[in-house]
């Protein structure tokens, strides 16, 4: 829903197609440039306290975004400002928290837990712009931010309700700075990582600015307002649940490294006949085969490298995808 309104806010406020960009960008800079500090506190601190103080954040961004909008006081500097402050959060709170599900189901159930965890991640992209149409229709642009921040309570509260046994420090006689160049040699000098995160970059660079861009092209290509928008997102995370559960599903019982590869082609093809289209319902039936390419690509690329990594790497190599995935992004 947040994702939803800020875009539609930065469109109204400036009637820009590179504003909206430079707000998404200013969300994910921050990732770029803290990343890879974020592995290495991941990998010296106890994660689940990381991801708790995280959250705990974002329940200020949050509640920060819907006073600005809600008094009147947005403006493009502040969203941009706040759009900077939610990416500082990320770049710790992501690293810990992806690197943090091993510690939950394991080494062997690890691809299968991603998979499931990206179908949860992609449920809220159906339900939440469907529901931000609804709002932003009937309350107000404002209340989407409202509700976000409310939502945080079961956030919290799940992890609040997590027991595992009591976290202990591993011992390191290096330098943060060491760390992230231990990190940096691993993934240089281990093939199938060098690999999946060579490809990722690219794809973080080159495919995922469509998203960012949904709103100018829901107004300007395919001439729809704020519902017709939500939808568009919808769509894609229709496409995004189904390939969730589809690889949740199939298990061990396909190659993956083979369906990686499908799926980046895939993905590529895809994104270049959605560049083609003007008819809205052509649109969302590509946007629904963008989202299941997009999830296999993304879950795939992180189950794999996780599955391998030593754990006392597991929050560095972690940030590593988080950088190219996330922190690449703004350059796209």
């Amino acid at each position: 829903m947040q994702t939803v309104a800020q875009g539609w806010l930065a469109l109204q406020l400036t009637n820009s197609a590179f504003q909206v960009g430079l707000v998404t960008a200013a969300q994910q800079f921050p990732v770029l440039i803290l990343s890879l500090y974020g592995g290495v506190i991941a990998d010296r601190h106890d994660k689940l306290r990381l991801a708790k103080a995280g959250q705990w954040l974002f329940v200020v961004q949050a509640s920060l975004l819907w006073w600005f909008a809600w008094s009147g006081h947005m403006t493009i500097g502040w969203l941009l400002a706040l759009a900077t402050f939610s990416g500082l959060i990320a770049s710790i709170e992501i690293p810990a928290r992806q690197s943090f599900i091993v510690e939950l189901v394991g080494r062997e159930d690890l691809v299968d837990a991603i998979a499931l965890n990206s179908a949860g991640f992609n449920l809220a992209r159906i339900v939440g712009p469907s529901i931000a149409a609804l709002v932003i229709g009937t309350l107000g642009l404002q209340w989407c931010f409202a509700l976000n921040a409310l939502s945080y309570i079961a956030v919290l509260g799940g992890l609040y309700m997590i027991r595992l046994p009591a976290w202990k420090a591993a011992e390191s006689g290096t330098s943060p700075l060491e760390g992230i160049l231990e990190g940096f040699r691993y993934v240089r000098e281990t093939p199938l990582v060098y690999a999946l995160i060579r490809v990722i970059a690219v794809y973080s660079i080159f495919a995922l600015a469509y998203i960012s861009m949904m709103p100018v092209v829901a107004q300007d290509v395919l001439h729809t307002d704020a519902a017709g928008y939500g939808l568009l997102l919808t769509f894609v995370g229709v496409g995004a649940l189904t390939g969730a559960l589809s690889l949740g599903l199939l298990g061990m019982r396909v190659k993956r490294g083979t369906l990686f590869i499908y799926s980046s082609y895939a993905f590529a093809v895809l994104l270049v006949i959605f560049s083609l289209v003007h008819v809205r319902w052509l649109a969302s039936v590509v946007l629904f085969a963008l989202g299941f390419a997009m999830l296999l690509n993304g879950s795939l690329a992180n189950g794999l490298l996780q599955s391998i990594v030593p754990d006392e790497l597991r929050g560095r190599v972690v940030s590593a995808y988080v950088f190219v995935s996330v922190g690449l992004a703004p350059i796209g």
